[in-house]
């Protein structure tokens, strides 16, 4: 009985989302991707040209690409938006034992990436409007939590220094990200943007990723264009800009014949086959974003009909949607959904465990999680492929 209520209801969910993608049987994933254009014909010409490792025009081409489309000065193409934002932090100087400002509501990369600098998380909450780290909250807790001593943020309880924040821009939707930015400056703290999920998205006509020190994009294959595995470093900073190339290319002296290296670096160069990909798929980007944006709208008027809120992009934004989302009334409404949809072959999926759940990271400082936690409860993201 208990589940009998929700059948017919969540029966004419399927059924429309059959009708969106025009499949009335099979699986829908999540989010595939689309290869619609020139993909097939760069990557064979990257094969014949037999330059298909960390060498080639394609690379050089994609950088441009990035440089175009955002404005930003500088673009690095890197292996993966992981990677890319190991080497923006390294970049923004944090270092062993610092503390990172992060959302708990974000993928596990975010966290890993400032580990492996021996960096630990400090976790505070989410906006429920933007799904990314609330400036409120915020402020909040750097005014209660934090003094400052010679230009420098510390943690009082531990006296750690906070040497970055790094907010998330989730499923596409821009964060406020002049607020943090603001914050970020008056108590001396580097913003690096994650802006993996929002290549395209702007915020106040600006794009997701130019407006902190560093920002990162992901082009994995789950992204909205992808080069199978792939991220890009941006900044408007010169020297972090070269500093970026060279740490993520081994930092290699240029010379013709010679290796030399002047200090560690990294081998996180973005293959020239991987971004012969990458130039065809930039080519397609503004199409995919308003064929998804038409999605959404489909979207958010099915769901007005329903109990269930949709997830709108915030004020002062042009979102991506990288991923549709709507929000259920608690978590049992929600594993039932998950469950039905999933065994009637439309994928869906909740949001990421809590970074703060995780056991790597749950003896980590963190703020009241409230709106975080009520979120994880409550959202599912529905299949978001472009439809063409």
């Amino acid at each position: 009985m208990f589940f009998s209520k929700y059948f017919a209801m969540f029966s004419h969910i399927v059924k429309q989302i059959r009708e969106i993608f025009g499949k009335n049987e099979g699986f829908i994933p999540l989010h595939e991707p689309k290869f619609v254009g020139n993909e097939r014909k760069y990557v064979l010409d990257a094969i014949d040209s037999t330059f298909v490792s960390s060498v080639g025009e394609y690379v050089n081409r994609f950088e441009q690409q990035i440089k175009d489309y955002t404005g930003a000065k500088y673009a690095v193409a890197c292996a993966n938006g992981t990677s890319a934002l190991h080497i923006a932090l390294l970049l923004a100087g944090v270092k062993q034992n610092d503390l990172v400002i992060c959302q708990p509501l974000t993928f596990i990369a975010t966290c890993n990436a400032l580990s492996y600098l021996g960096a630990e998380p400090v976790f505070v909450d989410i906006d429920k409007q933007t799904l990314g780290l609330s400036a409120e909250k915020l402020a909040d807790f750097l005014e209660k939590e934090t003094e400052i001593k010679e230009n420098q943020c510390f943690f009082k309880k531990t006296n750690q220094k906070i040497s970055a924040c790094v907010p998330m821009h989730t499923f596409g939707h821009p964060t406020e990200i002049d607020k943090i930015l603001e914050i970020c400056k008056k108590y001396y703290i580097n913003l690096i943007e994650d802006s993996a999920e929002s290549l395209g998205s702007v915020y106040q006509g600006k794009q997701t990723g130019t407006f902190g020190l560093l920002g990162i994009y992901s082009l994995n294959g789950n992204k909205t264009i992808t080069s199978g595995g792939g991220g890009v470093i941006v900044t408007d900073n010169e020297f972090l800009g070269k500093k970026a190339k060279h740490l993520t290319t081994q930092a290699k002296i240029p010379h013709a014949w010679e290796f030399a290296h002047d200090q560690i670096g990294y081998n996180y160069r973005m293959p020239n086959l991987n971004a012969a990909m990458a130039v065809a798929q930039m080519e397609k980007l503004d199409e995919f974003i308003e064929n998804k944006r038409q999605l959404a709208e489909i979207y958010a008027d099915f769901f007005e009909k329903t109990p269930f809120k949709f997830v709108t992009e915030p004020k002062n934004s042009r979102s991506i949607y990288w991923l549709n989302a709507i929000l259920l009334k608690d978590r049992t409404e929600r594993e039932l959904f998950l469950e039905f949809m999933n065994k009637n072959g439309v994928m869906t999926r909740p949001s990421w465990q809590l970074m703060n759940e995780l056991k790597m990271f749950e003896n980590c400082h963190k703020a009241n999680l409230e709106n975080a936690i009520e979120i994880q409860n409550r959202l599912v993201n529905l299949p978001s492929s472009v439809r063409i």
